[in-house]
Order: structure tokens, then sequence, then C-alpha cells
């Protein structure tokens, strides 16, 4: 089964408390933005591990650009951000695009 970018949905400034914070499982956030070339480097990578992880995590992303509110609050200012959520708290931030390996190594302590 290969892997699309749909594998990881779109949260918005509206959905994120519902999608993200309210969550039974992890949840990993993609700040992203479509003017970022890192961010179209890890999308794939992203992709795969939202398949491949399903049962464990969810990953989602959220357009900085179009969602202010929820960037500023997490003071996010790079992009990507990785944040992972875990019972509604950030547990974890990673920046910048990574390959597969090392990002499923750098969740392994914490999903």
């Amino acid at each position: 089964m290969t892997a699309t970018a749909s594998a990881v949905p779109t949260v918005t400034d509206a959905t994120f408390d519902a999608e993200v914070l309210a969550s039974d499982l992890p949840v990993l956030v993609e700040f992203t933005a479509d003017w970022c070339p890192p961010c179209r480097m890890i999308a794939p990578v992203l992709a795969e591990i939202a398949v491949e992880e399903a049962h464990r995590l969810r990953i989602v992303q959220l357009d900085v650009d179009t969602n202010p509110a929820t960037q500023a609050a997490y003071g996010v200012m790079s992009m990507p951000t990785l944040l992972l959520f875990r019972a509604g708290e950030p547990v974890k931030v990673m920046v910048g695009a990574r390959p597969k390996r090392r990002l499923l190594q750098e969740l392994a302590d914490v999903v």
C-alpha cells in the first residue's frame, strides 16, 4: 500500500481542540506551510508513518498561514515543526525535516 498525502488530514484553529487535544491516541502535528520546501520533503515520510502506525499514533497537519492562532499558542516559529501531543499536552517538539528512520527513533520513547 502506498501512502499518500491524504493519509495526513488537515486540522485548523477551529478543529484543533477536538482533533488533537481530545484524541485518545497520541497526535503528531506537523506545523507546515505551502512555501516551505522542507515541509514538502517530510510530507511523504509523515504519510508513510501515518499509515504504518495508525494503530498507535495519529498524524495531522496544520497550515500556519491560515491558522495563526494555534501556531501562536504553541510558539511555533520554524517550519516544519512537529509537535507530539499526548492526553492534550505537548510532550515532544522536533524542528525541521528528518528521514523516516530518525523520526521513528525520536518518537519511540513517547509513543
